[in-house]
């Protein structure tokens, strides 16, 4: 990594890019909110002008609170509640992160929370993966490689029993049309993991992947259930530095701390949505670089491109002048997020050569 130079705006948008935690409620355009709103009838918007509406998201997320950060989801969760809107969303969704260099995606989201106006859980899934493939069909119209898959959420403050096992067997149902793995979100603080136990023993059972929402509002005692109830890998997760022991010269490593960095378990890092949920001030204090350099297995995303009013290229440019990350750090990290993915190891490689070849591409490297 370079310690003067940053790269520039199009380098890192040519760069071939791999995102594994992007949620669909919170990548809306905000011209689509609107849209959307209108459609369904729904007045509670604080703006109808696009560009004043994306600034309020933004502003509204800038809490440092995850409580507060969730609450700007009521709008998009409201406008999102038939099959029609869920389908533009992720095919806008795709056609969005392809135009941006991402050339594989899962994007996340939970069907209990789309259901208002009728909808079964099967068909909001279902409506979700069309969705998806259209926009991979549009991206690849405008010239974009991309591939998606999606993962099903289970909110983890819903510990009705068996609700979370019920949207586990949903996911399984639909693993060979799009759902691609399992999550849990919403508030992490009070709602551990363990709650969603029979959840988890149900994927592992069905050898189904799974990542868990860790370490992003609590500490390492969440992180460490999230591991201990099989999560393939961890959503933030950047809370494993409060185990981890540095002195002037030297970083001592919990059990915890090295198990995740010596099993490669990868952090799904969201830079700006970290520091909008109170991890940091500012980038230059984020954990992620302390982490990188301690060679955890590092993956970077934006978590909600509307919330945050961020791009994978944005998130990525913030670590270029933050920590001096070139290309080969942007490269290493696509490699990891791709080796993370959930999809089968020969997909992943083939996705892998091409990461590499787009890298040497943009390097002008010789054969």
């Amino acid at each position: 990594m370079t310690e003067t130079n940053s790269l520039s705006t199009d380098e890192i948008k040519r760069a071939p890019k791999v995102a594994l935690h992007d949620h669909l409620d919170g990548g809306l355009r905000p011209q689509t909110v609107i849209e959307l709103a209108d459609l369904a009838g729904y007045t509670g918007l604080p703006s109808r002008d696009a560009a004043v509406l994306g600034t309020w998201f933004r502003d509204a997320a800038d809490s440092g609170s995850l409580p507060r950060y969730l609450e700007t989801f009521d709008h998009t969760i409201a406008v999102l509640q038939t099959a029609d809107a869920l389908r533009r969303v992720a095919a806008e969704t795709v056609q969005d992160l392809a135009a941006d260099g991402v050339v594989y995606a899962e994007t996340r989201y939970a069907p209990e929370q789309h259901l208002r106006k009728g909808l079964s859980l099967d068909e909001v899934v279902e409506a979700v993966n069309e969705g998806c493939r259209e926009g991979e069909e549009r991206a690849a119209v405008a010239g974009h490689f991309i591939k998606v898959g999606t993962l099903v959420t289970a909110m983890r403050q819903n510990t009705e029993p068996g609700h979370s096992l019920g949207i586990a067997e949903l996911a399984v149902r639909h693993r060979d049309n799009g759902v691609v793995g399992f999550d849990i979100a919403g508030p992490e603080l009070g709602f551990s993991p363990d709650l969603h136990a029979d959840a988890f023993k149900y994927l592992r059972e069905q050898y189904f992947r799974f990542t868990i929402h860790a370490g992003e509002a609590d500490g390492p005692a969440s992180i460490a259930a999230a591991i201990l109830n099989g999560a393939d890998r961890l959503g933030h997760g950047v809370r494993i530095i409060e185990d981890i022991e540095f002195t002037e010269d030297d970083a001592r490593l919990g059990r915890l701390a090295a198990y995740i960095r010596d099993k490669r378990i990868a952090l799904e890092v969201c830079p700006s949505s970290n520091l909008q949920t109170g991890i940091a001030q500012k980038i230059g204090e984020h954990p992620i670089q302390r982490l990188y350099e301690l060679d955890f297995n590092i993956a970077v995303s934006c978590d909600n491109r509307l919330m945050s009013g961020t791009t994978m290229s944005r998130e990525f440019g913030l670590l270029s002048e933050a920590f001096g990350w070139d290309l080969a750090d942007l490269e290493l990290v696509a490699l990891n997020a791709i080796d993370a993915a959930f999809l089968a190891h020969d997909v992943r490689d083939a996705i892998a050569d091409q990461i590499i070849n787009g890298f040497i591409d943009l390097r002008g490297d010789e054969d």
